[in-house]
């Protein structure tokens, strides 16, 4: 990266990594990459109009130069000196003008440079290469948790091109014109929503307290989802948590939509009847449109969650402002400006890296990458130590602790929607998906051959 030093202020402009406190690396936010090349090149245009109006500032005085010399003669304290005053003008605001230009082209180049490393970042990934550190780590994960670790899924599904958005482009293709299509929700059901109990709870609003709801709302059976009304000075938002995928094995894809198949309808259909169910749950649970909304996500939850805030027609219908995640693969899934998450993902993890990217830099997108040990309780682990909720515990109370820019400001933008905590009311819903009518074939359609594929 280069580096510039304008006369004068005694250091270089920099733009450092990804921070690092302890056991967590923070990308995105405030201290990211991203926001910081933001802020350079918002700088580097100002340079650039200042260098402008003082190359207009040049042009005048030569003018005004070029009218003194006839004066040139005259006694030297009028004349001259006018002369070489004015000229030494001319050359200290070309100095200052080329020094600006050259600092902004700097900055640029800066950009570039990162640009490029994202891009050669991204094509070791899709050649499976991994550095030989990175390859050290997957191999003292793997002795602690017995499962693969992020970086080495990543670079996996990567280099196989199974990331969720190629394996959708490539199910369309393949299935088309010949598909097995499900107008009547073969392949996506919708789903019954059912409320069951509201409850008077004691909400912790932190990340590792949002959290525990999730251990909660899953032990109360599959198929579960908790909706929680905060009510802070007179003002009332509510809380939408998922649990995380819950395994049916041979009944999968059966009356509970967060089964194994459920990942599937997160990933290829966009949690679009998931999203559907959301917002009767809410409806149900009191929520006014327009209500401030946080969704809460673990591993396929967290999917969900984030799709909920990609969704129009859901923030349309309520303000959802912050997405909560931990152990999820979402790096394809681009929120609607305005929504500010958390991802919590940890190194030994396998399960974030099943997306084959990195999550995007971006000012209102943190992602924490965790390496403190992981742990897990009974009945924990089924996918490694790693993707265990009581490992994304520890790790959200080190992201409340932490003085990280980046991650005081999103937790406390958190907060600023919920508050301390303190006595909260919960309402669950159990969810089902509808029975599955029988899948049938269509035959191609002629307009449809006409207009050709890309209209689809």
């Amino acid at each position: 990266m280069a580096e510039i030093t304008p006369s004068g202020t005694g250091g270089p402009i920099r733009v450092s990594g990804p921070a690092q406190d302890g056991p967590l690396t923070i990308r995105g936010g405030v201290g990211g990459i991203s926001f910081q090349l933001e802020e350079l090149a918002a700088g580097a245009e100002k340079l650039d109009a200042l260098a402008g109006q003082l190359s207009g500032t040049e042009v005048e005085i030569r003018r005004i130069w070029q009218d003194l010399i006839p004066f040139q003669d005259l006694p030297r304290w009028t004349g001259t000196m006018a002369l070489n005053a004015v000229g030494e003008s001319e050359r200290t605001l070309r100095a200052v003008r080329t020094e600006l230009q050259h600092i902004s082209s700097q900055v640029r180049r800066c950009r570039q440079e990162y640009e490029m490393a994202e891009a050669v970042a991204a094509a070791e990934r899709f050649m499976g290469m991994m550095s030989i550190a990175d390859l050290g780590n997957a191999l003292r994960n793997l002795s602690i948790t017995g499962a693969a670790d992020e970086k080495t899924m990543e670079t996996l599904v990567a280099s196989l091109g199974l990331d969720a958005s190629g394996v959708k482009r490539r199910i369309e293709k393949e299935l088309w014109p010949w598909e097995v299509l499900d107008d009547a929700g073969a392949l996506n059901r919708p789903l019954v929503v059912a409320r069951q109990e509201t409850v008077s709870v004691d909400l912790d609003s932190t990340p590792a307290g949002l959290l525990e709801r999730i251990r909660l709302i899953d032990a109360r059976g599959p198929g579960f989802i908790e909706v929680i009304q905060v009510q802070d000075g007179g003002e009332k938002a509510f809380v939408v948590v998922i649990p995380g995928t819950q395994p049916e094995f041979l009944d999968a894809g059966g009356d509970n939509p967060l089964d194994e198949a459920g990942v599937g309808e997160a990933l290829f259909y966009d949690s679009e009847e998931m999203n559907l169910a959301v917002l009767q749950a809410l409806d149900a649970a009191g929520a006014g449109q327009g209500d401030p909304v946080v969704a809460v996500g673990y591993s396929q939850g967290g999917i969900h969650a984030m799709n909920m805030a990609a969704d129009p027609s859901f923030r349309r219908q309520y303000d959802l402002r912050y997405v909560l995640t931990a152990g999820s693969p979402v790096a394809g899934i681009n929120a609607a400006p305005g929504v500010q998450s958390l991802h919590l993902e940890h190194r030994a993890d396998w399960v974030p890296g099943s997306d084959g990217a990195p999550n995007p830099d971006l000012k209102e997108r943190v992602t924490v990458s965790m390496g403190h040990a992981p742990r897990a309780v009974e009945g924990e682990g089924g996918l490694g130590t790693g993707h265990a909720l009581t490992t994304y515990q520890d790790g959200a109370r080190l992201v409340s602790a932490s003085s990280d820019p980046s991650l005081v400001q999103s937790t406390a933008a958190l907060g600023a929607v919920l508050g301390a905590g303190g006595t909260a009311t919960a309402t669950r819903f159990s969810l089902s998906r509808s029975k599955a009518p029988t899948p049938h074939l269509h035959a191609p359609d002629v307009r449809r051959t006409e207009r050709g594929h890309g209209g689809r």
